[in-house]
């Protein structure tokens, strides 16, 4: 994780150009159906800290940069 602080949310803004990378990288957090934009799994927050370094990297390798996280101190 990143310093003390935890995803605790995770959402797709609007612009998402529907290239899977998210999914290749996350695929329990985030999926992308045919012909859709992608979206977040039902019941995703589970995964939250589990894949939290994915999470992190979808975000920052995303072409359109539409992958947005909010984070909670776990301090």
């Amino acid at each position: 994780m990143s310093g003390n602080k935890a995803i605790q949310k995770v959402w797709i803004e609007e612009g998402c150009i529907s290239c899977s990378l998210c999914m290749d990288i996350a695929p329990d957090v985030f999926e992308v159906p045919d012909g859709e934009d992608c979206r977040i799994r039902p019941c995703a927050s589970q995964h939250f800290a589990r894949r939290d370094a994915d999470i992190r990297l979808a975000a920052e390798d995303c072409p359109v940069e539409v992958i947005a996280f909010e984070e909670r101190d776990d301090s």
